[in-house]
């Protein structure tokens, strides 16, 4: 996968990156809540060896800075912990105490950094003053030498002890962006994880290395048309379009060859088929040809409900000769004929093979421009392969995120089982927002955006600066001056009256 795989993923799962992201928020806000706040008060130590010959001095500096570890150590040891805790009379205990006080020895130095952490800032300063003083004592009393007077080191305080602006725990900004940091990381990865695992086709391009077959069409989801029917999606919605793209390769197709008689499965319940067949029928014809829809699930037939008919007698009636195929046909609108399903009878797969259905089709086929079947799913019962063998195309309908590839597969292997012409495939219900949807429909067909004229004129432009606005200006400066040239001669004259000239 590469960058932009991964982005589409994000796009696609963006709900479950958001999800991981809040999910830590809410922890780190329930970790900042319930965590105790702590004030931490620090000294800084300064040790040296005394010394009086220069040559001394690097021996003393390394002997300190190799005992470092050491004094960390002596902070939290009985030596020190007992006569503090008896010392500062906080009333804990030496455990509890020893538990906030640490020590960091700074790096390449002989220094040595002391922190004492607690809830109260006042009982911080007080535990980190005494530690200071006790410390120091302790130090230089450990390591006198016996031989020479005073003691092998001294402890100097070169930072006073001091307490912090604010509390060391918690630490809100640092607990959210961590949390932030954490819930993308787990996000995405669960969104790549997600999409690894998910065994259902996506796009057109996998369907098509899938099924060996073109994908005609990618027909986006309508959530404006009726529940109940007729199911009819509006003319010029997306889903339209995106059917008639499929009726006109179908319309190619037969150009070439002979295809009238055509059937529509799917490889398992669910993906819209009914539907798809249904709308394909009606938009045949919108174009004037003469078309029947026949409703071939015998054992859930739709059809009839999908198109406001009666469905007590059709295809089932006519193929156990209780009705002959003329008082079965229901006509619906201009140039479109229904035969309907019927009653679901106890054999449907023998009533599909008989011969009775070999003259039905060839029948229709005689009588109507096009004749399309709305065959039953091809995994779960045989009945769609039956019709399939006898059409002279078979259109596959897959949905969207739902039909697996393997479910694909099995359906096309199916088909190719019974010598079925499998002419393509439509990816049925694809999400609007979706890069697989009808492309640019909504662009389209929107009318164009209004355009909000300016506060100023744009009076540079060619528009506005003709020939008839510059012969206007012109005329008008002229008018100017020569009026202008007449007040000037009139002041003149009138200076020289007045001069009694």
């Amino acid at each position: 996968m590469g960058l932009r795989d991964y982005l589409r993923v994000a796009k696609r799962h963006w709900w479950l990156v958001v999800t991981s992201v809040l999910l830590a928020l809410g922890v780190a806000l329930v970790v900042n809540l319930r965590t105790t706040t702590l004030y931490a008060a620090h000294v800084t130590f300064f040790f040296t060896t005394p010394s009086q010959m220069a040559a001394d001095l690097y021996p003393g500096s390394m002997f300190s800075t190799g005992r470092m570890a050491t004094y960390a150590e002596l902070l939290t040891s009985d030596e020190i912990v007992v006569p503090l805790t008896a010392a500062t009379r906080t009333g804990l205990t030496p455990d509890q105490l020893r538990g906030r006080i640490s020590a960091e020895p700074i790096a390449d130095t002989v220094m040595l950094e002391v922190t004492v952490e607690d809830p109260s800032p006042e009982r911080a300063m007080v535990l980190i003053s005494a530690l200071t003083t006790l410390f120091k004592e302790t130090v230089e009393g450990l390591e006198r030498n016996p031989e020479a007077d005073g003691p092998a080191v001294r402890v100097e305080v070169v930072n006073q002890p001091h307490l912090a602006e604010e509390p060391v725990a918690p630490r809100p900004l640092d607990n959210f962006a961590l949390a932030v940091m954490a819930g993308l990381i787990v996000g995405a990865g669960s969104a790549v994880l997600r999409e690894v695992s998910d065994a259902t086709v996506r796009n057109a391009d996998a369907l098509q290395a899938l099924a060996c077959a073109p994908v005609l069409a990618r027909v986006p989801a309508d959530a404006g048309a009726p529940s109940v029917g007729p199911f009819v999606s509006a003319s010029n919605s997306a889903r339209t379009e995106a059917l008639r793209q499929v009726r006109t390769l179908l319309q190619t197709t037969a150009a070439g060859s002979s295809l009238k008689t055509l059937a529509v499965t799917s490889a398992v319940p669910g993906e819209g088929r009914s539907g798809t067949a249904c709308s394909l029928a009606l938009l045949f014809a919108e174009t004037g040809q003469r078309v029947l829809v026949v409703d071939a699930e015998l054992r859930r037939p739709r059809l009839a409900k999908f198109l406001g008919r009666d469905d007590s007698a059709g295809l089932s009636t006519v193929l156990n000769g209780s009705a002959t195929v003329d008082q079965a046909l229901q006509p619906w609108g201009a140039g479109l004929w229904l035969l309907a399903g019927g009653r679901p009878p106890p054999n449907p797969s023998e009533l599909l093979s008989s011969q009775r259905m070999t003259e039905l089709v060839d029948e229709v086929r005689r009588r109507f421009d096009v004749v399309i079947f709305d065959c039953p799913p091809l995994l779960p019962v045989t009945d769609g392969e039956v019709i399939a063998a006898r059409a002279d195309g078979t259109l596959l309908v897959v949905r969207f995120s739902r039909t697996t590839g393997a479910q694909v597969s099995a359906a096309v292997r199916a088909l190719h089982g019974v010598n079925a012409s499998l002419i393509g495939c439509v990816l049925n219900m694809v999400p609007r927002k979706n890069t697989d949807a009808f492309p640019h429909f909504d662009e389209y067909v929107a009318p164009p955006p209004e355009r909000r004229p300016g506060l100023w004129p744009r009076w540079w432009t060619r528009s506005l600066i003709g020939p008839e606005l510059i012969g206007a200006g012109l005329a008008l400066i002229g008018t100017q001056l020569i009026g202008t040239q007449l007040i000037g001669t009139q002041l003149i004259g009138t200076q020289l009256i007045g001069a009694g000239l």
